[in-house]
């Protein structure tokens, strides 16, 4: 068995495990990280940028917006259910955070909300200012990805400071004695097994995303089948079952909800162009929130979870397909591209050649109806009277914006099933504000840290989409605090 040490040992080198060696590293102390994968990262690779409040780039932009207001509405947002010392900590690092970030070389295009709410809900559910958009390597517009030229700046300084990563080196083991965390057990590619000791150790396994059996265990859904998550390999709850093992408190786990199509990457034109607030319904055929409300994906995730089946349908016509493609898109996203509705006819024909299941054509309602698996009788009484609600230009059940109430059967009709999404797992692992874990008993384990999704219990039972990047905001800040935090601890106990 070969045998390692550091003062700081962090397993999983994913964004928040990143920020806790980088943050150890700065204050001195020895860091060695094990990640299962061959590459830093995980699943902040497939991210845009993460959440900052009192950033200087907020203040070129104007944005007003103070740590202690984001905290406020975040705490309003999860009715005090959360531990208010820890989401108060993170907001108010989280702007130092952002300049941190730039001492490393990441650039951000600018600050962002993720989406706007429409007049009439916009002081209820509006999104703030906060997403700080990383300019992706070599330029060009941000999508999906551009933070990966975070984690390359962030790994390079990492190394600068003698990081030490042990990749495609899985941790099977916390090692405990007295009580305390003083190391990991590991197991290289060749299978040989390393035992490293150390002061501190720091979890940062990003949750469960790939593991099907836990998120049915913990959350009820079924992936593949009621969820269609981001499933990034690796992802399967380690950090957790380790934790829990060694008397860790359990917390409720959560999945980050949202909305999206089966492999939807590979459909990525589609997964845009049927997010707009056109005609949506149910299995049964029947509206079940306003449809200019589907901006916020938190939202309309939670509605399509309690639907029959989990499921919803966007519907619309020929005549609403040429305003898409005339005029835009009604809802712009900041992660589809703005021109999709130019790309739209081509990746329609494609996918419907290959039999693309969540989609269907057709030339009439029942038609639709047989084809999608919607009830053809309560469509059909959906349309007309929604048809109705258009031409009187009134929403009478749901008072959906009458800008964008536009009348459905006007030639060919098109609709795409939409499912529950995820970006990943949320929570598991008790914690305080100093990110120190605690057993279900509340009493702290020395040497023992978690950071990131592994530990992200501050958002009750939704993600605070009004609040945009706040997971990747969470990985970043709570790494800083746990790898300060572990450094202070392990120096004096040395």
């Amino acid at each position: 068995m070969k045998q390692m040490d550091a003062d700081i040992i962090v397993v999983a080198a994913g964004l928040s495990g990143l920020a806790a060696a980088i943050a150890a590293a700065e204050k001195g102390a020895s860091v060695i990280a094990f990640e299962k994968a061959a590459t830093t990262g995980g699943a902040a690779n497939m991210g845009m940028g993460p959440l900052g409040v009192g950033s200087r780039k907020q203040r070129e932009q104007m944005v007003a917006l103070t740590p202690g207001e984001a905290f406020r509405k975040h705490m309003f947002f999860t009715h005090y259910k959360v531990d208010a010392r820890l989401v108060r900590d993170y907001y108010f690092k989280s702007g130092d955070t952002i300049q941190w970030l730039e001492r490393m070389g990441v650039q951000f295009v600018g600050v962002q909300r993720a989406f706007g709410a429409p007049e009439a809900t916009r002081p209820y559910s509006d999104g703030e200012f906060t997403w700080h958009v990383v300019r992706p390597e070599g330029g060009g517009v941000p999508g999906p990805r551009a933070a990966s030229a975070m984690i390359k700046a962030m790994t390079e300084y990492a190394l600068d400071l003698g990081v030490q990563f042990a990749f495609e080196t899985p941790v099977k083991e916390i090692l405990m004695e007295n009580g305390e965390a003083v190391g990991v057990r590991a197991v290289d590619k060749t299978g040989e097994e390393i035992e490293c000791t150390g002061g501190a150790v720091i979890i940062a396994t990003g949750g469960f995303g790939c593991n099907p059996k836990m998120i049915q265990e913990e959350t009820g859904f079924e992936f593949g089948k009621t969820i269609f998550n981001f499933a990034v390999p690796g992802m399967e709850g380690d950090g957790l079952k380790m934790a829990w093992a060694v008397g860790a408190g359990k917390t409720p786990c959560t999945m980050e909800l949202m909305y999206q199509l089966p492999d939807n990457m590979n459909h990525f034109i589609l997964d845009g162009a049927f997010r707009q607030p056109c005609l949506w319904v149910n299995r049964m055929g029947e509206r079940f929130m306003p449809e200019d409300q589907i901006g916020n994906t938190t939202f309309t995730g939670n509605a399509i979870s309690v639907q029959p089946g989990k499921v919803a349908y966007a519907i619309f016509d020929e005549a609403l397909l040429e305003h898409y493609k005339k005029n835009g898109p009604d809802i712009i996203s900041h992660v589809h591209p703005h021109d999709l509705f130019d790309h739209f006819d081509d990746m329609w024909e494609r996918d419907l050649a290959a039999g693309y299941e969540p989609i269907a054509q057709a030339d009439t309602l029942e038609e639709l109806a047989q084809k999608a698996g919607i009830d053809a009788a309560g469509l059909r009484r959906t349309v007309e009277d929604y048809n109705r609600c258009c031409e009187k230009g009134y929403d009478e059940i749901f008072e959906k914006d009458r800008a964008y109430l536009q009348p459905i059967g006007r030639g060919k009709l098109y609709c795409c099933r939409q499912n529950v999404g995820a970006y990943g797992s949320l929570g598991g692992i008790l914690i305080n504000h100093r990110t120190e874990v605690m057993t279900k008993d509340y009493q702290v384990i020395p040497g023992l840290y978690a950071v990131g999704t592994d530990a992200c219990n501050i958002f009750g039972d939704s993600y605070p989409f009004i609040l945009s990047g706040n997971t990747m905001g969470f990985c970043l800040n709570s790494g800083r605090i746990a790898g300060e935090n572990a450094v202070d601890f392990a120096l004096v106990e040395a």
